[in-house]
């Protein structure tokens, strides 16, 4: 019996999310004695970072990505979220096969990581997840993929009215007003002028629906919306 080895690399800051791909993994191989899993860990994006070098410099690919969404950023607040390491893997590992998982379920965010960004392999919502949710995710994945959890495809039936799509620079730019940096010192951190960012703050009002002059109601639908 020929045994098929997979890397597997979790990218999740919640223990409790973290144990149950572990288990579902474990279980798997168990029903699947020709499945063997090679599972590594981070909980942040420089962590995730560091091992994405590690497998590129070993010149071997993470074949499952466990991603979660909202993680703590990269020192150099380069890398902001799991979104902008799920395009890093897509670039370096095109074979990858990523399966984003994330608490919120809100279908601008839905709707921009499957049709805009990383369009994964797999989508699960956390609140969604169960022991046979996973196992299903995995058998999935490993052979017919795509795999969505039951809340995405519903949220993918909800029409979404403004076709948009956030690049890295939007998302940078609020990120850097959510930590409190001014608007006069923006064009020293991005590769922007001044006017350049005010454009983009207004496309961004506008795709949220945000009237209000200030940044406050702007950042506050951004975070409840899972882009901050």
């Amino acid at each position: 019996m020929i045994t098929k080895k997979y890397s597997v690399l979790i990218i999740d800051d919640h223990p409790l999310i973290v144990d149950a791909y572990i288990t579902a993994l474990k279980y798997y191989t168990e029903q699947h004695n020709a499945i063997k899993f090679s599972i590594q860990i981070a909980e942040n994006c420089e962590k995730a970072l560091q091992l994405i070098k590690n497998y590129k410099q070993n010149e071997t690919i993470p074949y499952l990505v466990f991603l979660d969404i909202k993680l703590p950023p990269s020192k150099d607040h380069k890398v902001l979220s799991g979104e902008d390491l799920g395009l890093k893997i897509n670039q370096l590992f095109p074979a990858s096969k990523i399966i984003v998982s994330t608490t919120l379920n809100d279908n601008y965010l839905v709707n921009s990581i499957l049709k805009r960004s990383i369009n994964p392999d797999g989508f699960l919502i956390k609140n969604d997840i169960t022991p046979k949710e996973l196992i299903q995710t995995i058998h999935t994945i490993l052979t017919e993929p795509p795999y969505y959890s039951q809340t995405v495809l519903k949220l993918l039936r909800t029409q979404i009215e403004n076709n948009f799509f956030l690049d890295s620079l939007d998302r940078r730019i609020l990120y850097e007003l959510s930590t409190g940096t001014r608007m006069k010192d923006l064009p020293n951190i991005l590769p922007l002028s001044k006017a350049g960012i005010e454009k983009r703050k207004r496309q961004l009002k506008h795709i949220f629906n945000v009237t209000s002059l200030e940044d406050k109601q702007l950042l506050t639908v951004a975070k409840e919306k899972g882009f901050i």
